[in-house]
């Protein structure tokens, strides 16, 4: 395969890529967010409870 033949293909293919909107990009961002907080704060109170039984535990 030659390579202008390569670069058509390429060029072809991404006619064919739908990109998000600006609005579906900051919606998802939104939730990548608060997934991450959510997830951040259940270990964090997770580490906190296994932090106070251990040190319970050892005195």
């Amino acid at each position: 395969m030659n390579l202008k033949k390569h670069i058509d293909n390429a060029k072809l293919e991404l006619l064919k890529v739908i990109f998000p909107t600006s609005g579906q990009v900051k919606q998802a961002y939104i939730s990548v967010v608060i997934v991450v907080s959510a997830i951040a704060a259940f270990l964090a109170l997770v580490d906190l409870v296994m932090s106070s039984v251990m040190s319970t535990i050892l005195g």
